[in-house]
């Protein structure tokens, strides 16, 4: 499968700051993306729109607008807090929820479901690396008993409480061993473990590069890219200040990297706004050595989403399409017949 470009719905604009969801398909279609990651929050707030309320009614409204905008749906995430849960009710609960998703994606039309790695406190998360394993397999088995079957990509996130590597989602995903469990490979959790550091004075953590180098190498070697379910592309800013007490971004109650996180993501190449991660480089490891295909999703999270600004729908969308542009260009990308109308940002007519 040729590399297709996709965009997270909420990267396009918070919808509790006002931003509704077909304004940001639109701005979506409009600027060539052609598929979307659908943020739980977007289809909560068309639900809440609603005479029903439910949220598979609001899932099977989400389907027909994006076919009408020729826009595949690639997934419905995040799948919140799951595994490795100290507290085994919570377990039962998220079950009995997942199979309410189950009940979604079906409705959307997807067949993939996002679990990032659990960042809860680490007295709620159980420190035996066979619990998380356990918990992922029972999703991916009871994904295979679904007809069609559901699949899960499980993303590191550089402040997870257990699992914030790719190394460790990539050895979750190969002991788990179910056709429908992959990873999802994010080029800011990856520089953002082993690269950067927001609470030092220049952003990087001690000896960067020769961790990144070792990391990348490690990541090439060892991943089947059979196993990437999808990838998503995004840098960050450097800060001004450390990220410690004090900051503007700070909060006691998160890591620093996820305060970062919440506020500083940027798409690719945004070096004007103060991306300084080393995403060429990573990128070039998944696509041009490690060899992947298959859908990129340019991915945002910034508190420019949050402001009320009705043009951020399309300023994001803008954005996001000049990046997937670069992305190409940098990487030189194969992309499919759809992929080649998209050029520099600029809006596309269809």
């Amino acid at each position: 499968m040729p590399c297709r470009s996709a965009i997270t719905s909420m990267s396009l604009g918070r919808c509790y700051a006002g931003h509704a969801f077909s304004r940001k398909l639109d701005m979506a279609r409009l600027y060539g993306f052609h598929g979307i990651e659908l943020a739980y929050e977007d289809l909560q707030d068309v639900a809440q729109q609603l005479p029903s309320k439910s949220e598979v009614h609001a899932a099977m409204v989400i389907r027909k607008q994006c076919m009408d905008r020729d826009i595949e749906i690639l997934c419905l995430q995040p799948f919140l807090h799951y595994e490795g849960l100290v507290d085994r009710k919570k377990h039962l609960e998220h079950l009995e929820k997942l199979r309410h998703w189950f009940l979604l994606v079906k409705a959307l039309g997807t067949d993939m479901i996002q679990i990032p790695s659990n960042f809860l406190h680490r007295t709620q998360v159980a420190q035996e690396f066979h619990v998380a394993l356990d918990d992922l397999r029972k999703v991916a088995d009871l994904g295979l008993k679904e007809k069609p079957p559901v699949r899960f990509s499980y993303e590191a996130l550089c402040w997870g409480t257990r699992c914030n590597t790719w190394e460790m989602s990539w050895e979750l995903v190969r002991r788990v061993d179910r056709p429908n469990f992959g990873l999802c490979l994010d080029t800011f959790n990856i520089a953002g473990r082993v690269y950067a550091d927001p609470r030092q004075p220049k952003g990087c953590a001690v000896n960067c590069y020769d961790e990144l180098y070792s990391s990348l190498t490690r990541l090439v070697a060892t991943v089947d890219v059979r196993k990437v379910f999808y990838v998503q592309i995004v840098d960050a800013e450097r800060l001004e200040n450390p990220l410690v007490e004090g900051h503007e971004f700070y909060d006691a109650e998160q890591p620093a990297h996820m305060s970062w996180s919440r506020n500083c993501r940027l798409f690719y190449g945004e070096t004007s706004r103060g991306g300084y991660l080393p995403i060429f480089e990573i990128a070039n490891a998944i696509f041009n050595k490690l060899g992947y295909q298959g859908w990129v999703s340019m991915e945002l999270f910034h508190r420019r989403m949050a402001d009320k600004d009705d043009n951020v729908p399309n300023e994001l969308a803008s954005r996001g399409a000049a990046a997937w542009s670069r992305l190409v260009r940098d990487m030189k990308l194969v992309v499919d017949v759809k992929g080649r109308s998209k050029t520099k940002g600029r809006p596309v007519t269809r």
